[in-house]
């Protein structure tokens, strides 16, 4: 007890008098290596460093990078122009640009600029928003398996998480979850539809539960694969903030606008909330004038975020046809991504793949093995197939 007393002192006294400047990269990093006892994903970044060009410059080429849920059709072209001219203004700071984007996605969510919070991707923001609100303790309250960053960089700095199985059909157990929601809880964490499973719990439902358990502790909500849904609109819970609730909606560029390594992404929520973020550490100081543009751009390409969608769900079919009638049991996914079980040791399994030019993720959860497959384009899918076939045999 002692241990975590200090650490959030010294974490609370860090961000005060330094502004939070430099702590959340660390804390992301230490994120890395912990890993749930209930879901555990096995990191292939050895394997990067070893077969993956982008890491090691002599390595081969992967054949299919499908490990990370990147969009392999962005950024748009037209976004790419608009970074590369950009390029020229690096020298200035570029307030007036994320002024400009504030306001796009204010009109774009239906709520008011105060809602918005620009940050250099989702995850950041979900750290941020996880160290501002466990410095003094407390609990989480999520899913179990869900994404990790949230509740990892909580447990980091003294926060208790309570894990809550999902559903058969792996949707949230909303029902259990207000259930574990006591006077101790600092934050609930909902990631719909969820990573890794791929899996969407129901918009009603959900929204039922936010209006209910958001007059307990705040509720998060991880929207970052929502734009490869059909009916997105329909399954935001963003519109629960311009009710006046005390919800929080994370959205990003990293995925259907194929933008991961351009780092922007931003959070909807009640401007108490926001606030109490930005007193603490800085917001649109940690985006580039390059990242901006693009994203001002990329908001209007909407011609090429139906593309994307329709070729990802292509490609998505195509996958889950084929495994499913391997005999695999697949999750029915709403994402980029789809995950299923497998009959060999994870470790083994990634080494295989990667030997083949495949990189995928592998995850123990449920007393077993799981791959997880991103979806590439439909060549990149079926590499996958045939050095899954042949690793598998």
């Amino acid at each position: 007890m002692t241990t975590k007393i200090n650490r959030r002192a010294w974490l609370k006294s860090s961000l005060l008098a330094a502004g939070g400047i430099g702590l959340a990269p660390s804390l992301a990093g230490a994120a890395v290596s912990r890993v749930s006892s209930h879901v555990a994903p096995i990191n292939p970044q050895s394997l990067l460093w070893e077969h993956d060009p982008m890491f090691k410059e002599s390595a081969p080429a992967l054949k299919a990078r499908l490990l990370a849920n990147e969009n392999p059709y962005g950024p748009a072209k037209k976004v790419i122009s608009s970074i590369s001219e950009a390029v020229s203004l690096g020298n200035r700071y570029a307030h007036s640009d994320a002024a400009t984007l504030i306001d796009m996605i204010a009109e774009k969510e239906g709520v008011s600029k105060e809602n918005i919070m620009l940050g250099p991707g989702s995850t950041d923001l979900l750290e941020k928003s996880a160290i501002v609100s466990f410095l003094n303790g407390g609990n989480i309250v999520s899913a179990d398996p869900t994404y990790m960053s949230l509740i990892n960089t909580s447990r980091g700095i003294g926060a208790d998480w309570k894990a809550i199985p999902l559903k058969p059909d792996f949707s949230h157990d909303l029902d259990a979850m207000a259930s574990a929601v006591d006077s101790d809880t600092k934050m609930v964490y909902i990631c719909n539809p969820n990573n890794p499973t791929g899996s969407i719990t129901n918009a009603d439902k959900l929204k039922s539960f936010c209006k209910t358990v958001s007059k307990k502790a705040p509720i998060f909500v991880d929207e970052a694969y929502l734009e490869f849904m059909d009916n997105s609109e329909k399954n935001t819970m963003a519109g629960l903030v311009a009710e006046g609730y005390d919800v929080i909606i994370a959205r990003t560029f990293s995925k259907i606008h194929g933008m991961a390594g351009l780092r922007i992404g931003y959070i909807v929520a009640q401007p108490e909330r926001i606030e109490s973020i930005t007193s603490k550490v800085r917001s649109t100081m940690g985006l580039s004038v390059t990242s901006l543009r693009g994203a001002i751009t990329s908001m209007k390409e909407e011609q090429f975020i139906a593309d994307c969608k329709k070729m990802n769900k292509e490609c998505r079919d195509f996958t889950y046809t084929a495994l499913t009638g391997m005999g695999y049991d697949v999750i029915p996914s709403s994402t980029s991504f789809m995950i299923f079980p497998i009959e060999m040791d994870g470790d083994k399994f990634l080494k295989a793949m990667f030997a083949e030019g495949v990189g995928v993720r592998a995850y123990n959860f449920l007393d077993k093995p799981w791959c997880r497959v991103s979806m590439g384009t439909m060549p990149e899918m079926k590499i996958f197939l045939e050095a899954f076939k042949k690793v598998t045999a």
